[in-house]
């Protein structure tokens, strides 16, 4: 074989392992997209919260919210990410906020009422208690007030005391690591078909969505996939700074300051598969070593 036909071998053999790493790129990226939770792979761009974002008042509701469309992509953010959850510029008065929550019964769901429309705005640390250990989360009302104070709300309710966190996904199984929770239907047994469909009955606007990347330690409300205006009680914990790929369509709930350790171990005792999921992902997922939320409190 000649110098010539050597480097043209070389080169057909570099262009078709490039070829083969983009489809299995773009097959990686189509993995990760599933519904009840609402996550699609897209770059999201980088941010700090502002207030005029951020605010849920009488002329905003879910469903002027849906109609609003949704943030553009753009450049990737730093892959380290936010090491902290930002903050407005200025403090707000709860009687400048009023929260909408609208009655929704079209999925399965445990209603135990609407929140108020009054914020408590003092609030700052959101407590998930499960069989593993405490979960630490900082919350910001300031920023998010209706997702605060509906966590809140649902959290007096014991709405989510001994209901079962349905998915756990890892960069293994779908090219992202997070722990989805909230669902008070959830049987997290790898048979039920509806794990991930449930809510608390009603929904409402977003807030801060995609105004910083879902790195490492972000909590975030999640919603149906191209929804908007939909959240209700699911929420989940990145675990991956490679979640900054999640579309910029959900709302940040806060940071986890302590606790994270306990869902990488969880993790590492591997995941239940389920292929009767029927929110067309493909099976979701949850631990083989099940995390119980035995209640979740907010001061």
């Amino acid at each position: 074989m000649s110098g010539d036909d050597r480097q043209s071998d070389l080169a057909r053999e570099h262009k078709e392992r490039q070829e083969k790493r983009a489809a299995d790129q773009t097959a990686k990226a189509r993995r990760n997209t599933f519904i009840g939770a609402g996550v699609a792979v897209v770059v999201v761009a980088g941010g700090i919260f502002a207030a005029t974002t951020l605010v849920n008042n009488d002329k905003t509701d879910p469903a002027a919210a849906a109609s609003s469309p949704s943030a553009s992509a753009s450049a990737s953010p730093s892959p380290t990410g936010p090491t902290e959850l930002p903050t407005t510029a200025a403090p707000r008065k709860a009687s400048e906020i009023s929260c909408k929550y609208k009655r929704d019964d079209s999925v399965p769901n445990k209603y135990v009422g609407l929140p108020g429309k009054r914020p408590n705005l003092k609030l700052s640390t959101m407590t998930v208690s499960t069989n593993h250990g405490d979960i630490v989360i900082e919350v910001d009302p300031n920023a998010t007030p209706c997702s605060v104070n509906s966590m809140s709300f649902l959290s007096k309710k014991h709405f989510y005391d001994n209901t079962k966190c349905h998915r756990l996904v890892t960069p293994e199984t779908a090219g992202i690591f997070l722990l989805q929770c909230g669902d008070p239907q959830a049987k997290a047994d790898g048979k039920n078909p509806t794990d991930g469909q449930g809510t608390a009955g009603y929904v409402f606007g977003d807030e801060a969505a995609g105004t910083i990347p879902y790195t490492r330690g972000v909590v975030f409300l999640t919603q149906p996939l191209d929804a908007a205006g939909q959240n209700s009680s699911q929420f989940a914990i990145s675990l991956s700074d490679e979640n900054v790929q999640l579309e910029p369509n959900y709302s940040v709930l806060g940071m986890v300051t302590s606790g994270l350790e306990i869902i990488e171990k969880v993790a590492k005792d591997g995941l239940l598969t389920n292929p009767d999921d029927i929110t067309g992902d493909g099976g979701s997922t949850a631990p083989k070593n099940p995390i119980i939320i035995k209640r979740v409190t907010l001061k």
